[in-house]
C-alpha cells in the first residue's frame, strides 16, 4: 500500500514540527509549505534528526494559491496550521489577521478543490466559544468571539460547514484546541516565540531561565480558586497525536468540530509552582492588570474526542513543566 502523502501548512512552527514528528513515525510521508514568519527552518533538521526520516519542505505564503496549488500535487491530505496567532497582536492589527488567515485559507481551499484535494485537518481553538456560558464547554457551546484571532478561526470554521453544505464529499476535522505546551521528549523541538512571548509557558520558562527579570501575571482578581485565569494545558505531543487520529477518522465524508483539551483547569499560578518543581529554579512574578479579551476560566470536555477519535490525554502538568524545562534549558535561545 503507498504511504500517505501529507501536506502540511505552517509545518516548521510549533505545533506543526511536533505533529511532523507523530506523523513520520507513523509511516506518513510529510510536505512542509510554511512562509517562515513565525518559525524556523532549524525546527525541521530537528525532526529529521529525531526521526531519521526526510521531510520535503516547500517555502511559500498560504496567500499565493498558484504556489500551493503547484506544491501539493501528489498529496493525500491537509493539515492546515498556517495562521497568525497572537490575541493581543489581533486586536492592534485585525486587518493583517483577516488577511492572513481567511483570506490564506480560502486561497488553500480553492487549491485543494482545484487539485482534488478533499480530506483536511484545520487548527481551530478554544476561543470561538468567547466567554464561556458554562464549563466544560462541549462542542454544542454557543460560538462567539473576544478577539480579532478568535473571530478569523470562527470565521474559517463557518467557511468549512458552508463548503461541507455545497458539497459533501469533503472530509474535515476542525480540531478546537486549548492551550498547547511542553515539548518533544527529545528536547530537540519546543516552542520559540518570536520577541516577547504571548503564551503563558514560554514565558514562564524565560523567566527561570533568567532571560526575563519577573513573569507578568495579568489579573488576580477573577472568580477562580486564586483569582488567576484558568485554562486546560495540554501537552503538545498530545495535541500531535490527536492530528494522527483526526486524519484516520477522515476515511468518510464529514465537517466535525472536535475539541482537544485535558478537561483539566490550570490557574496561571498552579502552573508556575510547577514549573518551580519541574526546574528547581524560582519564577518571579508580578502581578498586572487584566488583559483586554481575556476570560476568567476555560477548560474542555473532550469526551467527543474520545468518542470519534479514540484520543484522550495521556500526560500531566508535571510532564508538560519537565518537557518544557527540557528543551529551555538545552535551548536557551530557542533554534537560534
Amino acid at each position: 500500500m503507498k504511504k500517505q502523502k501529507i501536506f502540511i501548512t505552517g509545518g516548521s512552527g510549533y505545533i506543526g514540527s511536533h505533529t511532523c514528528v507523530e506523523l513520520l513515525e507513523n509511516d506518513y510521508d510529510v510536505l512542509v509549505y510554511d512562509n517562515l514568519s513565525n518559525s524556523s527552518k532549524e525546527s525541521l533538521k530537528r525532526v529529521e534528526q529525531i526521526t531519521g526520516k526526510k521531510i520535503q519542505f516547500i517555502e511559500g505564503d498560504i496567500r499565493d494559491e498558484i504556489s500551493l496549488y503547484r506544491a501539493m500535487q501528489g498529496c493525500d491530505a491537509v493539515i492546515h496550521f498556517a495562521g497568525l496567532k497572537a490575541v493581543g497582536e489581533s486586536v492592534e492589527k485585525p486587518l493583517d489577521y483577516y488577511d492572513n488567515n481567511v483570506n490564506g485559507t480560502l486561497c488553500l481551499l480553492r487549491a485543494m478543490k482545484k487539485s482534488d484535494i478533499k480530506k483536511l485537518v484545520f487548527s481551530s481553538s478554544a476561543t470561538v466559544y468567547g466567554d464561556p456560558q458554562y464549563l466544560p464547554l462541549d462542542e454544542s457551546h454557543p460560538l462567539s468571539t473576544t478577539n480579532p484571532y478568535g473571530a478569523t478561526k470562527l470565521m474559517i470554521e463557518d467557511i468549512l460547514r458552508d463548503l461541507y453544505k455545497s458539497d459533501n464529499s469533503w472530509s474535515i476535522s476542525i480540531l478546537r484546541y486549548f492551550n498547547p505546551v511542553g515539548s518533544h521528549k527529545s528536547g530537540l523541538i519546543g516552542e520559540d516565540p518570536s520577541g516577547i512571548p504571548n503564551n503563558l509557558m514560554p514565558f514562564i520558562a524565560q523567566t527561570a531561565i533568567g532571560k526575563r527579570e519577573f513573569l507578568s501575571v495579568f489579573g488576580n482578581d477573577y472568580d477562580t480558586s486564586d483569582g488567576t485565569g484558568v485554562r486546560d494545558y495540554i501537552h503538545v505531543v498530545d495535541l500531535a497525536n490527536a492530528h494522527l487520529k483526526a486524519l484516520e477518522f477522515l476515511i468518510s465524508p464529514c465537517c466535525e468540530a472536535i475539541n482537544i483539551g485535558t478537561g483539566n483547569g490550570y490557574s496561571v499560578l498552579d502552573m508556575i509552582k510547577a514549573f518551580e518543581t519541574a526546574s528547581s529554579r524560582e519564577v518571579p512574578y508580578k502581578i498586572m492588570p487584566r488583559r483586554a479579551g481575556d476570560i476568567a476560566s476555560c477548560y474542555a470536555d473532550s469526551s467527543k474526542a474520545k468518542e470519534l477519535l479514540g484520543w484522550e490525554a495521556k500526560y500531566d502538568i508535571q510532564d508538560m513543566c519537565e518537557d518544557n524545562w527540557k528543551w529551555q534549558s538545552n535551548n536557551p535561545n530557542g533554534y537560534n
